[in-house]
């Protein structure tokens, strides 16, 4: 039975022509959403224990590519729709008991946050603070993303967002 995660709406579909995955292996460095949202991230304990069945589980693909991210102390891997319009599902494991993340894998891990691309990363950032948000993580180089600058920011709502520089 197919999951009903993998179905497109008929005519919804997006071609894209900027996934280029032999550059570098995974799909991360390549893809670009058709609109802001980039990706929703999930924490694990272990991405080689748990890709497989997540991505069959919502009808996804796993390139089985794992990046290792020595600046969030993370090891991540990029799960893909079958739907193109979709943004992709990043999963994270703690690379160390240090790991930004790991307090949050003792309570269980889950879903952890939505990423969202941005034009102007530092305007972005600018707005959260006008808007109450508070910047959890400032401006870094993330590995996963070729060195494009991503931060994250806690809402007043309670909700971790991720910002990433958009491809120019």
């Amino acid at each position: 039975m197919e999951s009903p995660f993998a179905l497109c709406p008929e005519n919804s579909y997006v071609i894209l022509t900027t996934v280029n995955k032999s550059a570098t292996g995974s799909i991360s460095l390549s893809w670009v959403p058709p609109g802001t949202l980039h990706h929703v991230g999930f924490v694990v304990a272990s991405i080689p224990d748990t890709a497989r069945a997540f991505a069959e589980s919502i009808g996804a693909e796993w390139d089985g590519e794992i990046i290792h991210d020595p600046n969030q102390t993370v090891r991540v891997t990029f799960l893909q729709s079958k739907c193109a319009a979709d943004p992709l599902v990043e999963l994270i494991e703690p690379a160390s008991e240090k790991a930004p993340v790991m307090p949050f894998l003792k309570k269980g891990g889950g879903l952890h946050h939505l990423c969202y691309e941005t034009a102007d990363l530092d305007k972005q950032l600018a707005q959260s603070r006008a808007s109450g948000a508070i910047i959890t993580r400032p401006p870094l180089p993330a590995v996963a993303f070729g060195g494009r600058r991503i931060a994250f920011v806690y809402t007043k709502n309670k909700l971790l967002v991720e910002y990433i520089e958009r491809v120019s």
